[in-house]
């Protein structure tokens, strides 16, 4: 890489790294706020659940927006400031449906970013493009660098300072962003006519599906352990920690994910997912005492990162020639979308319901049947005889 292009990408790195560091203070921490302001275990799944559906919507709405006025990084900067004062809305909401509003205004100005920021990165890097990760690599240090000092903050000053911490470090994002060389062109997928050509793909409907419910107990693991182990007397310096040990888990499996996939495989590489998944969820129903959380968090390597190579790999795999973005658009829009908002509902009802722990044990059991299907649907001869070839 040219030394012009090292020093151009050093701006979406600092983004990258501010962004995280500011996610990481405050939605964490969101569950406990909402029980420590009265809401119930549905609530708080409700209100976990409907963001990530809002901003499945919002997504390519801006991204029209931002295509056909081709004022990108104007409409960056606007959203990102108007997500901050949605968040600001959050802090002061006086009951349950002033809650909603927030999140639901939250969610709809936080879509944009993300899709302009990672566009922006890969049409920079050109030819370079297969070091996207090296740059997306600075988030998860800016929220593993970030996680313990917000907890450890936090636990000393209330939970009032997770809005604190998240406003000043998103104040930052926003200063480099004014630097950012934001990219002008398109960012959206086709869902129209070239997703009914990916629809009648039965094998990648049936990868999606298995992704769908093997990770379901990820996003209870996501919206609820913070809250489980406040229950178990955790301190917030511990949860803090416990989520840069996850961040440790995650940096070695994103950095040599090329590396995993060609001695793995798509399918094997989504089979350990599944099975990391299932001994997470049975070590955290069988959980006694708060501190054990932290060697569990390190599944969440093997558990998530795993999980969205191989999708993000398959999908370019089994995409017909110029459907590729609409693969990864399916396959974003099932995890971070569908899986996200659903599993959260059913995440808060089931908290409610049966409790923590055997939430965590059926979210165990939803990787195992994840791990059936996927054993269910083996490649076929032709498709292990060209897995094979050179």
């Amino acid at each position: 890489m040219k030394r012009s292009l090292k020093t151009t990408m050093l701006f979406p790195k600092l983004f990258y790294f501010f962004f995280f560091a500011a996610m990481s203070c405050l939605f964490p921490f969101l569950a406990l706020y909402y029980r420590q302001i009265g809401l119930t275990g549905r609530q708080i799944g409700l209100l976990g659940g409907i963001s990530p559906l809002v901003s499945l919507v919002a997504a390519p709405l801006w991204g029209a927006l931002a295509d056909a006025t081709r004022q990108h990084k104007k409409l960056m900067l606007l959203a990102l400031v108007l997500s901050v004062v949605a968040v600001g809305g959050l802090s002061i909401a006086p009951d349950f449906p002033w809650l909603m509003v927030a999140v639901i205004a939250f969610a709809f100005f936080g879509a944009p970013t993300m899709p302009i920021v990672d566009n922006t990165v890969v049409e920079l890097l050109g030819e370079h493009r297969s070091e996207y990760g090296k740059q997306r690599l600075w988030g998860a240090v800016g929220w593993g660098l970030t996680s313990p000092i917000a907890g450890e903050v936090i636990e000393r000053n209330g939970l009032h300072w997770a809005f604190y911490g998240y406003f000043a470090l998103m104040g930052c994002a926003i200063l480099v962003s004014l630097f950012l060389p934001v990219v002008q062109s398109s960012i959206r997928s086709s869902f129209s006519s070239d997703l009914r050509r990916l629809l009648t793909h039965r094998r990648w409907l049936l990868f999606l599906l298995t992704v769908f419910i093997g990770s379901l107990g990820l996003v209870f693991v996501i919206n609820f352990l913070f809250l489980y182990l406040s229950e178990l007397g955790a301190t917030k310096t511990l949860m803090g920690v416990s989520m840069t040990v996850a961040t440790m888990g995650e940096v070695p499996l994103w950095f040599y994910a090329d590396r995993l996939l060609q001695r793995w495989g798509n399918r094997g590489a989504l089979a350990v997912s599944m099975l990391a998944c299932f001994i997470q969820g049975i070590a955290y129903s069988l959980l006694r005492a708060p501190w054990l959380a932290i060697p569990i968090q390190l599944l969440q390597g093997p558990a998530f990162s795993t999980m969205w190579a191989a999708g993000v790999s398959y999908a370019a795999e089994v995409a017909p020639p110029g459907l590729r973005t609409t693969a990864q658009g399916m396959f974003t829009g099932v995890v971070m979308g569908l899986r996200a908002g659903l599993g959260a509902f059913v995440g808060g009802v089931l908290y409610d319901a049966v409790g923590a722990a055997m939430m965590f044990r059926l979210g165990g059991a939803l990787a195992l049947v994840g791990l059936l299907i996927l054993a269910l649907t083996d490649r076929t001869p032709s498709e292990r005889q060209a897995e094979s070839r050179p």
